[in-house]
């Protein structure tokens, strides 16, 4: 991850320092989020950081299971705040409300990374153990007409059928998948999760 300050300009701004306390007023944060917005000011952006890193280390390990994905979202929210400071308003809300949400926005991200990564892991871990049944079976060119995969997802609940089916056999991604379906998104994620679960043991038990 690319550090908060690489390539930081050198320009020095003038700004009031005060003590790094609970108590740092929202004028001042608003002063700091202004310097680092219009003159991308270091200091301001040290300022900043000091105040706010500790905070959102706490809340972070209170989501994420291990110190380095809590420290990523520490990186992350700072990293923002540097880029869009622009965008903060003081007219309409608190600097702590506007930096708490590119927060949540980050955790939000990450939250759906780990979880797409257990999605794929997971797919990953069923489906050689398909192709490996597949190549005990000489009888098809072609792995998708291989009866025993076959039989496995025709025993799956129809809905999972349905998305085991339209994901691997038709190849349709999950977006499209929700989209035919008329499903929410999460759903279809839901139903590939468990159908592929289900395949597993089952493939796993006739192959032990």
């Amino acid at each position: 991850m690319v550090a908060v300050q690489t390539k930081l300009p050198t320009q020095v701004c003038h700004v009031r320092s005060t003590n790094m306390t609970e108590n740092t007023d929202h004028t001042q944060l608003c002063e700091w989020l202004k310097a680092v917005a219009e003159n991308r000011c270091k200091i301001s952006f040290t300022h900043l950081f000091k105040f706010f890193a500790p905070k959102i280390q706490r809340i972070a390990r209170s989501k994420f299971p291990n110190e380095a994905q809590a420290h990523e979202v520490v990186q992350d929210t700072m990293s923002n705040v540097w880029r869009k400071a622009h965008l903060f308003d003081s007219n309409k809300g608190a600097a702590t409300t506007w930096v708490y949400t590119v927060m949540r926005n980050v955790t939000f991200d990450l939250l759906r990374k780990i979880k797409n990564n257990r999605e794929d892991n997971l797919s990953d871990d069923i489906w050689p153990i398909a192709e490996n049944a597949v190549a005990e079976d000489h009888s098809y060119e072609d792995h998708l007409e291989n009866k025993q995969l076959l039989r496995v997802i025709e025993a799956l609940p129809v809905p999972q059928q349905e998305v085991v089916k339209g994901f691997y056999l038709m190849e349709m991604s999950q977006e499209q998948l929700a989209s035919h379906l008329n499903l929410p998104l999460g759903t279809i994620k839901s139903r590939l999760r468990l159908a592929l679960v289900k395949m597993k043991v089952q493939l796993g038990e006739e192959h032990d």
